[in-house]
């Protein structure tokens, strides 16, 4: 597994982009052809692979077309490695709002 942990966040999403392109490659699909499943602009599929800006959604739509939705979908997993974090876990999703702490007002 590559640590990604020191890397900027700039390094990460020229990363994430050139692997997208690979895989796209890969199956051998054009812009185009990942843009018309997706539901996209062939310019969106080629911003997505450039790293400029494109929403989030979109990000989705394209991971579903080359098969990669899953890797989203683990995104945020709560790591649960006792029963105290599974507990802990399960009451944050009740809260609404964290509680501020004494003293950092």
């Amino acid at each position: 597994m590559l640590e990604l942990s020191l890397s900027k966040p700039s390094e990460i999403v020229k990363r994430l982009c050139q692997r997208l392109r690979t895989e796209r490659i890969a199956l051998q699909m054009t812009q185009a052809d990942v843009a018309a499943r997706a539901g996209v602009g062939t310019n969106t599929v080629a911003n997505l692979e450039a790293g400029r800006n494109v929403s989030f959604e979109t990000v989705v739509r394209v991971a579903m077309v080359v098969g990669r939705v899953q890797e989203i979908e683990d995104l945020f997993l709560p790591k649960l490695d006792s029963l105290d974090d599974i507990l802990r876990y399960e009451d944050s999703s009740r809260r609404q709002r964290i509680k501020r702490k004494s003293g950092n007002a």
